[in-house]
């Protein structure tokens, strides 16, 4: 099989490796679809993500989806010729976070290319069957694929406990910046104001049901967010992962209001102004990553309540991995989602 590697920040490599052998309770799926991520392209740019730092070749690649060619002998539920989603990450099992749910929250948590767990940039991967969700037979795998950032959106609306006629500011129109959008608006917000430096993603949040939008260039964020709503956002989010949008949050929320952060920044340490939220009393929490939501979140597809696909604007076949990587840093005002077809 092809894998791509990332063999330093900049610079991808195909190689062949043989296909991996079949484990106990797992099955094997060739992938055909994979999405870049943020986390993806800050190991591209930068060689790391907050504290995890790239220190030899690696394989990147989470978001994905494809076909199940085998299964071991003791799976159930799945068979040669079954399309699924597949979630990169799975627990111990054992410890008190995966015993009450909280699965994502295990220390000894596997996750598609969180070092050392490399990633599934690769034509083929072998995965524990009962992470590997079948997908309805409208729904494709390339929305299969957008499943784990859709899980990633639903996390933080729940977090925030965003509910039905709040408010709500989002800062970043990427793609994990729109899916919170959508799982905002699903869960009922009235108001969504989306902040981005780009204006060509801030068309694509006014085509998919912002309310309003900032162009933050230059701009007095916090400012216009008040004048917009007429006071601040019942909730902000912060899914850039950069550290000017993460401190903005301070200054956007409102008096007991609630601030997410989603978004990653390439740095471990940001400068925060904690006495803005103080004196507020406002709520600060932090998503990392999703639990028990690929369900849900295939539902919603499958149903129409989302609509995950508008999300995607430029697709590459394996062979292009390089431009891939490369373009959607070079053109990141024009990239919204970029997918790699295997």
């Amino acid at each position: 099989m092809k894998v791509v590697y990332l063999t330093e920040p900049g610079n991808m490599a195909i190689e062949e490796e043989d296909i991996p052998e079949l484990r106990k309770g797992c099955v094997l799926v060739k992938i055909e679809y994979n999405g870049i991520c943020g986390s993806d392209v800050h190991f591209y740019k930068d060689g790391r993500v907050g504290d995890c730092v790239l220190r030899e070749p690696f394989v990147l690649g989470h978001e994905v989806a494809g076909t199940v060619t085998e299964a071991a002998d003791d799976v159930n539920g799945l068979k040669p010729g079954d399309r699924v989603a597949l979630e990169p990450g799975y627990g111990c099992g054992r410890c008190e976070y995966c015993k009450t749910g909280r699965y994502n929250l295990c220390p000894d948590v596997k996750f598609f290319a969180a070092p050392p767990v490399r990633g599934a940039l690769q034509e083929y991967v072998v995965h524990p069957a009962d992470m590997c969700f079948r997908l309805p037979d409208h729904v494709s795998t390339m929305e299969g694929a957008l499943v784990e950032p859709l899980a990633v959106g639903l996390h933080a609306a729940s977090l925030g406990e965003v509910t039905l006629g709040q408010s709500v500011a989002i800062l970043g129109a990427g793609c994990i910046g729109l899916v919170t959008m959508l799982a905002a608006r699903a869960r009922g917000a009235a108001d969504i104001v989306v902040v981005d430096l780009h204006e060509k993603r801030l068309e694509y949040a006014r085509k998919m049901g912002a309310s309003h939008t900032i162009r933050a260039d230059g701009t007095d964020v916090a400012a216009r967010v008040e004048e917009i709503l007429g006071g601040g956002p019942d909730v902000v989010f912060e899914t850039a992962g950069s550290p000017v949008t993460i401190a903005q949050t301070a200054y956007i929320a409102k008096r007991g209001g609630t601030v997410v952060l989603v978004g990653m920044a390439s740095q471990s340490e940001v400068n925060y102004n904690f006495f803005q939220l103080m004196e507020k009393e406002a709520v600060v929490k932090c998503v990392f990553r999703y639990r028990n939501l690929y369900p849900k979140a295939i539902a919603a597809i499958a149903s129409g309540s989302i609509n995950v696909r508008q999300i995607v604007t430029h697709e590459f076949e394996l062979e292009e991995a390089g431009r891939a990587f490369e373009t959607v840093v070079r053109d990141a005002q024009d990239v919204v989602k970029g997918m790699i077809r295997m």
